[in-house]
């Protein structure tokens, strides 16, 4: 009854998500339907003491990077800037590669640090106009956002601040350009193949004559008539490579050069600046570039102070979401049967601990319908013993960080994924209309190039 526990809780998680349920009530309860069939265990204090102790833990280290996070984006939203960058970007790039156009404008505001969701408002109005005047199916527009907005700019491109390549750091020691040559390629991989695809789609469908379609406006449409003057493009611009280059600067300049023996401490965590140094990196890099977009952008704000409030409050729901998650995989890794499933996994690759992180770390973000998610209860529950198996090997840390980071962006956006969801529901499409293009750009492509990565990883050692 134990495994079946497990298996129920997890087929009900995903099911009942994907009906929109929120997994702030769904991770305790599915995590306590487990223990109550394992049998013979206390209900209260799993919840009191395994449950919550985990989802404490998440806030307390990522807090910092879905707040900061979540009020830059909003300043740059409010303040014109994601605007701005999109349309340069279309003029530049040109309205007969529409596609490519709305690909670009997405992956450089998240590769910026702007979130999926911001992105996702802020580009549709501009890019519907774009495919509408160029005739490209509609249909085609949310794959096209998902392809700039969750896949090379969320796990491959080294550098980038999302909260998913910044969860590994702890587990292997390593900084968020973690096997930069690797993360690039496999970024290529899924900015070329994806591009690639929804153009062959789109000469198909020129061929047939379909063209734009018949389409409602959406709520989202309207946002595209605001006529508040926007900044140029050097200012627009200037928050996001601020990000990137503080990024670099304390990664690799600063920190290196301080001392930190106050860290072994226990009041300071007990810990080592190699630990931390990542998560600095990026809190800093985040605090700065907030700083400068306020101040380049503040006569345009309407009202600042509520910018940034609504940012701050717009960061509470999604760290929770993700915190009750981990917390959920913390109970199921307390119970005696998950070593069956633990063993079941690690089984799978017994001598590639990097192909079982891959397998593990994909699995979970497909269940929970969650890229940090399943990142983070894989982590929390197999990444220390993955971690010393590849030490032994003498696999690279920076490999394991990379690979985790890219197979935590394949399974996650399969349909019950709550971006695929959302981004559907701005552009006033359909499972059936679009979810095909979605999946290969989002899922089949990060895939094969996680894949290839695993591959060139173990012949370059």
């Amino acid at each position: 009854m134990g495994l079946a526990g497990i298996l129920i809780s997890l087929g009900l998680l995903m099911y009942l998500a994907y009906r929109g349920i929120n997994v702030l009530i769904l991770a305790p309860l599915l995590a306590l339907l487990a223990v109550i069939m394992q049998g013979g265990l206390p209900i209260v204090a799993t919840y009191t003491q395994v449950f919550m102790p985990a989802l404490g833990g998440y806030v307390i280290t990522y807090f910092p990077l879905f707040l900061l996070g979540a009020i830059f984006g909003k300043l740059m939203a409010d303040g014109g800037a994601a605007r701005a960058i999109a349309e340069f970007i279309v003029e530049k790039v040109g309205t007969e590669r529409a596609i490519l156009a709305v690909v670009l404008a997405c992956g450089v505001l998240t590769y910026g640090g702007v979130s999926l969701f911001v992105v996702a408002f802020a580009i549709y109005p501009i890019a519907n106009a774009l495919f509408r005047r160029s005739d490209v199916p509609k249909r085609l527009l949310p794959a096209a956002i998902a392809l700039g907005s969750f896949t090379f700019t969320m796990t491959a491109f080294p550098g980038t601040p999302a909260i998913q390549n910044a969860i590994p750091i702890p587990f292997f020691g390593t900084n968020v350009f973690a096997a930069p040559v690797l993360g690039t390629l496999a970024g290529l991989i899924m900015l070329g193949g994806g591009t690639l695809w929804l153009n062959r789609r789109a000469a198909a469908a020129a061929a047939r004559s379909e063209g734009y379609g018949q389409h409602a406006a959406t709520g989202a449409d309207s946002t595209l008539a605001k006529d508040a003057a926007l900044p140029s493009f050097a200012v627009a611009i200037a928050p996001v490579v601020a990000v990137i280059v503080l990024n670099v600067i304390f990664t690799y300049l600063v920190f290196p050069r301080i001392g930190a023996a106050y860290l072994s401490q226990p009041e300071y965590g007990a810990t080592t600046l190699a630990r931390v140094a990542g998560l600095w990196a990026i809190i800093l890099s985040l605090t700065i570039s907030i700083v400068l977009a306020l101040a380049l952008n503040w006569k345009r704000f309407t009202d600042a102070k509520e910018t940034v409030n609504a940012g701050t409050m717009g960061s509470l729901l999604p760290i929770f979401n993700t915190a009750s998650e981990v917390g959920y995989g913390a109970v199921i890794a307390s119970l005696p049967a998950f070593a069956i499933v633990r063993d079941a996994v690690l089984g799978l690759f017994p001598h590639n601990p990097v192909a079982s992180l891959a397998v593990a770390v994909n699995v979970l973000a497909g269940i929970t319908g969650s890229a940090s998610g399943g990142l983070s209860i894989a982590l929390n529950t197999l990444g220390e013993q993955l971690a010393a198996m590849g030490r032994e090997q003498g696999i690279s840390m920076e490999l394991m960080h990379r690979v985790s980071s890219l197979s935590s962006g394949g399974f996650d956006a399969l349909p019950h994924n709550g971006a695929v969801i959302t981004l559907l529901a701005i552009t006033g499409l359909t499972h059936k209309k679009s979810y095909g293009d979605i999946f290969v750009v989002s899922v089949a492509i990060p895939v094969l190039a996680t894949i290839t990565v695993i591959l060139l990883g173990s012949v370059l050692g």
